[in-house]
Protein backbone atom coordinates (compact mmCIF):
# COMPACT_ATOMS: atom_id res chain seq x y z
CA UNK A 1 0.00 0.00 0.00
CA UNK A 2 1.50 3.28 -1.07
CA UNK A 3 0.80 6.79 0.04
CA UNK A 4 -1.97 8.47 -1.85
CA UNK A 5 -1.32 12.22 -1.91
CA UNK A 6 -4.16 14.51 -2.84
CA UNK A 7 -2.96 17.92 -3.92
CA UNK A 8 -5.35 20.79 -4.30
CA UNK A 9 -5.42 22.52 -7.63
CA UNK A 10 -7.80 24.24 -9.96
CA UNK A 11 -10.83 26.24 -8.80
CA UNK A 12 -10.66 24.96 -5.21
CA UNK A 13 -7.25 26.58 -4.71
CA UNK A 14 -8.47 29.85 -6.26
CA UNK A 15 -11.55 29.96 -4.03
CA UNK A 16 -9.41 29.42 -0.92
CA UNK A 17 -7.12 32.26 -1.95
CA UNK A 18 -10.07 34.61 -2.54
CA UNK A 19 -11.59 33.72 0.84
CA UNK A 20 -8.29 34.35 2.62
CA UNK A 21 -7.90 37.67 0.79
CA UNK A 22 -11.41 38.79 1.74
CA UNK A 23 -10.86 37.81 5.38
CA UNK A 24 -7.56 39.75 5.48
CA UNK A 25 -9.21 42.85 3.99
CA UNK A 26 -12.10 42.64 6.47
CA UNK A 27 -9.68 42.37 9.40
CA UNK A 28 -7.65 45.38 8.20
CA UNK A 29 -10.80 47.46 7.70
CA UNK A 30 -12.09 46.47 11.15
CA UNK A 31 -8.79 47.52 12.76
CA UNK A 32 -8.87 50.83 10.90
CA UNK A 33 -12.46 51.42 12.05
CA UNK A 34 -11.61 50.69 15.70
CA UNK A 35 -8.54 52.95 15.60
CA UNK A 36 -10.61 55.75 14.05
CA UNK A 37 -13.19 55.46 16.84
CA UNK A 38 -10.61 55.85 19.62
CA UNK A 39 -10.90 59.28 21.21
CA UNK A 40 -7.44 60.05 22.49
CA UNK A 41 -6.95 63.39 24.25
CA UNK A 42 -4.45 65.85 22.86
CA UNK A 43 -1.32 66.39 24.96
CA UNK A 44 -1.68 69.40 27.27
CA UNK A 45 1.92 69.89 28.28
CA UNK A 46 4.02 71.97 25.92
CA UNK A 47 7.48 70.62 25.23
CA UNK A 48 10.20 73.20 25.04
CA UNK A 49 13.85 72.36 24.69
CA UNK A 50 16.48 75.05 25.09
CA UNK A 51 19.47 74.57 22.82
CA UNK A 52 22.57 76.46 23.92
CA UNK A 53 24.30 78.67 21.34
CA UNK A 54 27.61 76.82 21.67
CA UNK A 55 26.16 73.83 19.82
CA UNK A 56 25.61 75.82 16.63
CA UNK A 57 28.24 76.00 13.91
CA UNK A 58 28.43 78.68 11.24
CA UNK A 59 28.42 77.12 7.79
CA UNK A 60 29.48 79.28 4.83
Amino acid sequence: MGLNEKTSSGPNKTIRFIIKLVVAIVVILALAFVIAKLDLPAPKKEIEKVIPNENFEIVK
